[in-house]
């Protein structure tokens, strides 16, 4: 014993030494009993089935662990309804369609997988590759259009059936559906839309204000009113996490241009594309909303979408169309486990309408677009769309390469890769 009642070194050194000695023994402890609740059964012995009844708190924990991960296993399954019990469930949706009075739709990444873009939570989903370690390949999203689902709202819209779409995509494919500027909230940005960065931060509190991702647009938040720039091209190339200015400058004022892009982490506080005063609003007043490839995992946090301040009662009747499980699926009326495509087009056809075909030479995109200024032509390597696919963007040769670097925006995947290193570093 050290002068003053105090522990002496060595007696420090020894209790330590007994501390870890007692956890190596928890652990090989922990490892023999995890190694026979493994076999069957009729297969352990009796010093095994000893073993187990002298631990059972350590039989209860890990007993509880396996449930957990069959648990997190199966949400990760896609599961696929009978194609009969998939049209018995389109029928019943077809039905809620045309007695909603108010219905808005809310969009994820599974309506792009079919334009070759991919997801994030799929089982080749981006965060679901890289969490595993692997790399994400690149897709070139020049080359992506509309799907049939995206082509479909745009004509429940039209029909007056869809009064309003809350999307979490960047890729701008609801803009070149044909879709009204008005009738979309890009919670995430727009990847074709660059603004003016110093003012227009507007609409929500930082608590309230989601994360949001990009569609093509640059804005300038200088101008009053605010000025945004569409682009043919994906603005995001420079950008990246709270790194949001794409290398240009407002015609008008000369401030930078940021991109609209809402990393994982940051709040969403563009007034456009975000839209969120009318995303909110239109959710407000929905009796009936359809969750159309999102897992829900990013847009449940978001309780103005689903009116959580209404009694149960009174809240909109959810429909959801998703492979996955999804943490609204208890509160669903219905939930059709199919690809949207394949859903889209059975409820279309159940609704007697056609659906339109994507057309290029139509695609709004050109007419809203602001073309580059002299100068600013060497100010991005991405690839620019083209009213068809053997014309060469202005400005570029006609087959110039473009490097696999070039493909994939400040946007893409980056969210995911931050977190990961955050978690190494803690």
């Amino acid at each position: 014993m050290a002068a003053g009642g105090g522990l002496s070194r060595s007696e420090r050194k020894a209790a330590e030494r007994v501390r870890r000695l007692r956890e190596e023994q928890q652990r090989e402890r922990l490892r023999q009993v995890s190694r026979i609740l493994r076999k069957a059964a009729a297969e352990r012995s009796a010093e095994e089935g000893r073993l187990l009844a002298e631990s059972a708190d350590l039989v209860t924990e890990l007993q509880g662990r396996s449930r957990r991960r069959e648990g997190l296993k199966r949400r990760l399954e896609e599961v696929c309804d009978d194609p009969e019990e998939l049209r018995n469930k389109v029928r019943e949706l077809a039905g809620a369609v045309r007695n909603a009075k108010f219905l808005v739709v809310y969009t994820g990444a599974g309506i792009s997988t079919a334009a070759s873009i991919p997801d994030y939570r799929g089982p080749n989903g981006v965060w679901t590759l890289l969490q595993k370690g692997r790399s994400v390949s690149a897709a070139d999203l020049s080359e992506a259009e509309p799907t049939l689902t995206h082509m479909s709202i745009t004509r429940l819209h039209e029909q007056k059936l869809v009064q309003h779409v809350v999307s979490q995509n960047c890729d701008g494919l609801h803009l070149r559906s044909g879709l009204p500027r008005t009738a979309i909230s890009e919670l995430h940005g727009n990847m074709y839309i660059e603004v003016s960065s110093l003012t227009g931060m507007q609409g929500l509190s930082a608590r309230e204000a989601p994360l949001t991702v990009p569609s093509c647009s640059q804005v300038c938040t200088s101008c009053i009113p605010n000025r945004e720039y569409v682009r043919t091209f994906d603005v995001t190339e420079r950008t990246a996490l709270h790194r949001h200015q794409t290398g240009r400058a407002c015609h008008k004022c000369g401030t930078q241009l940021r991109d609209t892009i809402v990393h994982f982490g940051e709040r969403g506080t563009l007034g456009q594309p975000l839209n969120w005063e009318a995303a909110t609003e239109a959710a407000s007043r929905a009796d009936t909303i359809l969750c159309l490839g999102s897992s829900l995992k990013v847009l449940k946090k978001y309780p103005r979408l689903w009116c959580m301040t209404k009694p149960p009662s009174r809240r909109p009747k959810l429909y959801i169309v998703n492979l996955q499980w999804t943490p609204k699926d208890d509160w669903a009326a219905l939930k059709l486990h199919g690809k949207c495509d394949d859903v889209m087009q059975l409820l279309m056809g159940e609704l007697g309408l056609e659906i339109p075909l994507y057309n290029r030479w139509q695609d709004p995109i050109f007419s809203l677009a602001t073309p580059l200024r002299a100068g600013e032509e060497g100010s991005h390597s991405r690839k620019s769309l083209c009213r068809s696919r053997e014309e060469s963007p202005a400005g570029e040769p006609r087959g110039a390469p473009h490097s696999s670097a070039s493909i994939r925006g400040g946007w893409f995947g980056r969210g995911c890769a931050k977190r990961a290193k955050r978690k190494k570093a803690a």
